[in-house]
């Protein structure tokens, strides 16, 4: 069974919106580690919401801070320590969509970040990007940093606006495979999300 962790570039990427696509497509299992903030509205919910297949277990978050900002701030403000040990991957048979927390640089504790986690739980990497000004700059920087922790890349997934140019620009340089492209979405619901899912190859 294959594990996938879901980053991106930066934050509003669309990490979310590619995680229920795969988990959908791949009938996978989901699961969030750090949810930071929007308890009642989390990513985990989100999912649940837009999967339609019968497969599919959300498993419990491992972290559940209370306040929307960066892990290791929500984490001192609700008195405790992300520790990195405390996050193992959940028991399961099928194939496992694992979304994180913003990009990679985004800080755990005082002297761990998103890319230790993913790291350490020894999963491929599935990168979502975006095209911007200064898109290019932000996704050569993530896969390079990808590429020092040795962490193994399946493939990047374009979420937005087309441009041609950046996307060519970025695959010959960084060499990595394109997975797909998402459009963007006037209507988020179950049937739009397993429709998308066609487009993507993995």
């Amino acid at each position: 069974m294959n594990k996938y962790f879901i980053t991106g570039i930066g934050t509003g990427i669309g990490k979310t919106l590619v995680s229920a696509i795969l988990t959908e497509k791949l009938k996978a299992d989901y699961w969030k580690p750090i949810q930071s903030g929007d308890l009642e509205t989390s990513d985990s919910i989100t999912i649940n919401s837009l999967v339609s297949n019968s497969r599919t277990v959300i498993h419990p978050e491992s972290y559940r801070l209370t306040q929307p900002l960066s892990p290791h701030l929500s984490a001192r403000l609700d008195g405790i320590e992300i520790d990195l040990n405390q996050i193992n991957l959940p028991e399961t048979n099928n194939n496992l969509i694992i979304e994180g927390a913003g990009g990679l640089m985004v800080p755990l504790n005082e002297t761990e970040l998103i890319v230790d986690l993913i790291k350490k739980l020894e999963v491929e990497v599935i990168l979502v990007s975006q095209n911007y000004l200064g898109s290019i700059n932000h996704t050569l920087l993530s896969v390079n940093l990808l590429r020092q922790y040795e962490i193994p890349v399946k493939g990047i997934i374009f979420n937005g606006t087309e441009n041609e140019e950046t996307e060519r620009y970025i695959f010959q340089y960084t060499k990595i495979k394109k997975l797909g492209y998402i459009p963007g979405l006037d209507q988020i619901d179950k049937a739009h999300i397993a429709s998308v899912g066609e487009n993507i190859v993995i």
